[in-house]
């Protein structure tokens, strides 16, 4: 079991930042996130996330006019916004990441199982990444309030790959953290039958 730091550093003090101190992220330190987070289980390890990290100005610049108003100014402060996507043909990779049986075939031509197992897997490996940076001492801010089409269009146009959501990662400004929200209890959300 962990002891208690690592509790407080992935879950108790992991917090969704917003504000960002002005330092760098080391790409070597988004490359240990992405090969810690692929490590974590997919169904017949189909590993669909696919991230493009936003950093330069210019891809900043690119990025801006896709993002709701209430998220520009944070977005564009922060020193790396990773684009989560999923790739809907996951499944031509599946002959190497799970080579024992013939699973492209499971999803080949298969419309709604590429789709639900893209998004779904894509999501889960996600959660993955954005705890692997949590452990790398790297704080993150995920957000929705944006277009995705335009997204898609500026970053992915010709590829397979769909976006999800938008993560900011960086060195988070902890004096400007909101108060943490109430969480439902056990008995609100769970229940063992």
């Amino acid at each position: 079991m962990l002891n208690s730091d690592a509790f407080d550093v992935l879950f108790h003090n992991g917090r969704t930042h917003n504000a960002w101190q002005d330092r760098d992220v080391d790409a070597d330190l988004l490359k240990q996130a992405w090969d810690l987070a692929v490590l974590g289980p997919t169904s017949a390890n189909c590993e669909p996330m696919r991230i493009t990290f936003v950093t330069s100005p210019e891809a900043k610049n690119r990025l801006k006019p896709c993002l709701a108003a209430g998220n520009v100014d944070k977005t564009m402060a922060a020193p790396v916004t990773a684009i989560i996507g999923h790739d809907m043909e996951f499944y031509e990779k599946l002959p190497d990441l799970f080579p024992h049986t013939d699973a492209r075939s499971w999803f080949a031509g298969k419309e709604e199982a590429i789709k639900t197992t893209a998004f779904r897997n894509g999501t889960l490996q996600a959660g993955y990444f954005i705890m692997a940076l949590r452990a790398l001492g790297i704080d993150s801010g995920g957000m929705s309030g944006f277009d995705n089409a335009k997204v898609d269009a500026e970053f992915f146009a010709g590829t397979p790959i769909k976006s999800n959501f938008l993560l900011n990662i960086g060195y988070g400004d902890s004096s400007k953290l909101f108060e943490r929200q109430p969480r439902l209890r056990f008995d609100q959300g769970a229940e063992i039958i």
